[in-house]
């Protein structure tokens, strides 16, 4: 390493002398800004009560859906016991059985023989006879007989009535003033 008197001078083109001294720094009496806070504060307030806003909003709309979602099933239930019961109806009234019933109760009654209609000619075949209300069928069971122990013959027991308490409380007390008295029961009556 050499020393620096020993090195060669360089010399600095004038340009460059001017650049240089127009860059030299000089010291400039501080000046304090502070950043406005209110502005910031401000943002940083209205992103908290927003986002907050935004939850109640956001809470309240999913409990909203919710209740609508268990109505909505609630009805759904209801309507799906409605229809089974109005299947369950309708499974009654077309029973075989209860609609002969109820044609015979009309007065229908099942023919001795079949008489055919050609739909084609219009052509009856088979003799008619008029069917008779003697000659229809019982569609209704029997009644099963009961075994005579499922059916027993009842059992009566009497009973006499006695006397009630205020009645037998008027009793006691006379037996007590004819006893007092010398009197027997029969002349006190």
């Amino acid at each position: 390493m050499s020393s620096p008197a020993l090195q060669p001078r360089l010399r600095v083109p004038r340009v460059a002398q001017d650049a240089v001294a127009r860059a030299r720094l000089t010291v400039v009496p501080r000046v304090r800004s502070r950043a406005p806070r209110v502005p910031f504060v401000s943002l940083v307030t209205l992103v908290l009560v927003g986002g907050i806003v935004g939850l109640l909003l956001f809470n309240t709309s999913m409990q909203q859906a919710s209740f609508a979602a268990s109505s909505l099933e609630q009805r759904a239930d209801a309507l799906a016991a409605r229809e089974q019961t109005l299947r369950m109806e309708l499974d009654d009234l077309r029973d075989p059985q209860r609609v002969a019933t109820q044609a015979q109760r009309m007065g229908m009654v099942i023919p001795a023989a079949p008489v055919f209609l050609d739909l084609e000619t219009g052509v009856i075949s088979g003799a008619r006879t008029p069917a008779l209300r003697e000659d229809a069928l019982n569609l209704l069971p029997q009644e099963p007989v009961k075994p005579a122990i499922l059916a027993p013959k009842p059992t009566v027991v009497t009973v006499r009535a006695e006397a009630s308490a205020p009645q037998q409380a008027t009793k006691q007390a006379r037996r007590g003033t004819a006893r007092r008295s010398g009197q027997p029961n029969s002349a006190r009556r």
